[in-house]
């Protein structure tokens, strides 16, 4: 069954796998306010769901993702403005949340590129667990060429993966750069002449792995990667706390005892 979202992007859910679909491939899947929406509400269902333990997500067409689509945002000012606003204790607008939702999911999420990744693509890109390029993908920060910044949560991103120069190097120019460099900076796990099928390989392996281990790895990597010892080594704790109180946990170490093949169920909580 196939599920669409504001005609923008369609959802796939087979043997555990959700494949997202960006589905504006006469604009080159260029993100609209429709677009973003979609992708919030899309992220939205797949929280809910327990029973999807990996994501992938692709483009339709000749591109990932070529950024915003300026000429019709601009369209409707007011709507813009809107969606630059942060609503109550939010501490996201719609633009950052478009791709903040993917950061947000307690499953892993691998993005699989191709074409073109600009700008707001990117940053999408960049939010999820891991990235499988083609050889010709070619990247950029490309806010600048509209004399913007990142804004769609890169700055969070991006100086997880790269020194700070390179950072700056890379926003301030705009320059393009094909997924052999992307992949020598670390913006992208890996290179393939087939990354959809590498992404499918990726997530057998995850689903070999207990769900709950997985989103508690997720879970501990993005809370404590920039924290003080004391507050890492306490989340540690309590997530390890969770996870041995856990079935999939006592699957996994029954599974290993017997020296067979671990029958995983849902995921029992996010973490």
């Amino acid at each position: 069954m196939t599920d669409t979202f504001r005609d923008r992007l369609t959802l796939d859910i087979a043997d555990h796998i959700a494949t997202v679909t960006l589905t504006r491939a006469e604009k080159y899947n260029g993100l609209d306010l429709e677009m973003l929406q979609a992708l919030v509400d899309c992220a939205k269902k797949l929280r809910k769901n327990r029973q999807v333990r990996v994501v992938i997500l692709k483009g339709d067409g000749k591109a990932f993702c070529a950024g915003l689509d300026f000429g019709r945002v601009t369209k409707t000012p007011m709507k813009m403005l809107l969606a630059f606003t942060r609503f109550g204790i939010k501490k996201t607008n719609l633009f950052q949340q478009a791709c903040w939702a993917w950061r947000q999911l307690p499953m892993p999420v691998i993005a699989v590129t191709h074409g073109y990744c600009y700008g707001g693509g990117l940053q999408l890109a960049l939010a999820a667990d891991f990235r499988i390029a083609t050889p010709d993908c070619e990247f950029s920060v490309m806010e600048i060429k509209w004399g913007l910044i990142p804004d769609m949560t890169g700055t969070v991103t991006l100086r997880e993966l790269l020194p700070l120069d390179v950072a700056k190097e890379l926003t301030m120019t705009g320059r393009r750069f094909d997924a052999r460099e992307a992949e020598r900076l670390h913006l992208v796990t890996r290179v393939s002449e087939t990354p959809e099928q590498a992404a499918r390989e990726l997530a057998g392996s995850l689903l070999e792995r207990s769900p709950d281990a997985i989103s508690a790895a997720k879970a501990l990597f993005h809370d404590t990667w920039n924290a003080p010892e004391e507050q890492a080594f306490l989340r540690e704790s309590r997530l390890q706390f969770k996870l041995l109180r856990s079935r999939n946990q006592r699957t996994a170490m029954n599974a290993n005892f017997k020296k067979e093949a671990p029958r995983f169920g849902p995921r029992q909580r996010d973490y």
